[in-house]
């Protein structure tokens, strides 16, 4: 694909958001792995492309770019998440991937329209070791469901309660801390935020995604959670609600869907493995830039 990585960027913060009724975006992410010395069977796996369509987002067009001859797979998982499989018989010393991807929102977002039966999957309700709520949560939990709220109302309360229960800390938790060791720090990143929201609205009866993408404007990818309630207008069906718990506050059209899961563990978004008696080490960036905006009346 043409990057066009000269294309001018416009500035979100002058972008009036709400009515703005198109926006198309250039996402690039570049992944350089260094070793001492050479790797052998190296296995990797990128979780970096957004899917086909997700509600109003859309793909238009992707490339990766891997700096060593191997062979490349891509495949759909099972919550239809794109994963690209790289395989590399050997590494001399470096390994880099650029992944280039075009999208586009249509506004003012609305949920996504869904199948009734994920109201109903166990994936989306049950606990994993990164969401099992301790008796602190169950407390929240109680407090909250003793609001008599339900559905979207109940959810934008649980949002509203994870924003104010944690504080935004770097480097005090890691992708593998608990919601539950989160809670009790008092503070985490958007992955902290995300695992508790989730651990609460689970045990709240509301099925959960945990969503991995970018917010426009930070430097390192985001996360975020969609909430799956019964579709208001009495269709069999569900809507996604996303919601932000680190902002405390929904999801609109500066935000951009690359991969859901049950937590972080479903969406990293680049893992592997190699043979070799000697780590590596990684570096990482992004760029994710507003190439045009088309405004209603």
């Amino acid at each position: 694909m043409n990057h066009e990585t000269d294309l001018q960027a416009i500035d979100p913060a002058g972008v009036d958001w709400e009515r703005v009724r198109l926006s198309k975006y250039l996402m690039h992410q570049h992944f350089s792995y260094e070793y001492p010395a050479s790797i052998r069977d190296l296995r990797h796996q990128l979780m970096v492309i957004p899917p086909v369509a997700f509600g109003d987002q859309r793909r238009t067009v992707y490339s990766l770019e891997v700096s060593v001859p191997g062979e490349v797979t891509t495949t759909l998982d099972s919550f239809a998440n794109t994963v690209l499989d790289v395989r590399i018989p050997v590494v001399e010393r470096a390994v880099e991937f650029d992944a280039w991807v075009r999208v586009e929102r249509t506004g003012p977002p609305d949920p996504r329209a869904l199948p009734a039966e994920l109201l109903r999957d166990p994936r989306l309700l049950a606990v994993t070791e990164r969401t099992t709520p301790d008796s602190a949560i169950e407390q929240a939990v109680a407090e909250l469901r003793g609001q008599g709220a339900q559905g979207l109302e109940l959810a934008e309360l649980a949002n509203a309660w994870v924003h104010d229960a944690l504080k935004y800390v770097r480097g005090v938790t890691g992708v593998d801390t608990s919601a539950a060791a989160a809670l009790a720090l008092g503070g985490g990143v958007c992955q902290d935020y995300s695992h508790l929201m989730i651990a609460v609205c689970r045990r709240l009866g509301l099925p959960t995604f945990y969503v991995s993408g970018h917010l426009l404007g930070e430097g390192a990818t985001h996360s975020w959670v969609e909430v799956l309630i019964p579709a208001a207008n009495g269709s069999n069906g569900a809507e996604g609600w996303s919601l932000d718990p680190t902002h405390g506050c929904p999801v609109d059209l500066t935000y951009l869907t690359v991969a859901v899961g049950r937590d972080y563990g479903d969406v990293a978004p680049t893992s592997g493995s190699y043979r070799a008696r000697h780590g590596g080490t990684l570096s990482a960036r992004k760029d994710v830039r507003v190439t045009e905006v088309v405004y209603g009346d």
